[in-house]
């Protein structure tokens, strides 16, 4: 398994709904962890490289704003 991170900066503030999606996304297969920066505005996802791609990882992330 090769883990690999990526971050994501938020282009707006994460609402309840946002927080709920990123609290499910573990279901998905592959991905590791999602968090939330304490600022409030990145998101950092760990996903099992083997499985996911970046683009991937990034279609199966939760859907909020990030660049």
């Amino acid at each position: 398994m090769t883990k690999v991170q990526l971050s994501f900066k938020l282009s707006r503030p994460l609402e309840d709904a946002d927080l709920r999606q990123i609290a499910r996304v573990h279901a998905v297969f592959g991905i590791l962890a999602v968090r939330v920066a304490s600022s409030g505005d990145e998101l950092f996802v760990e996903y099992d490289a083997s499985r996911l791609t970046p683009k991937k990882s990034r279609e199966r992330s939760p859907r909020t704003d990030f660049r």
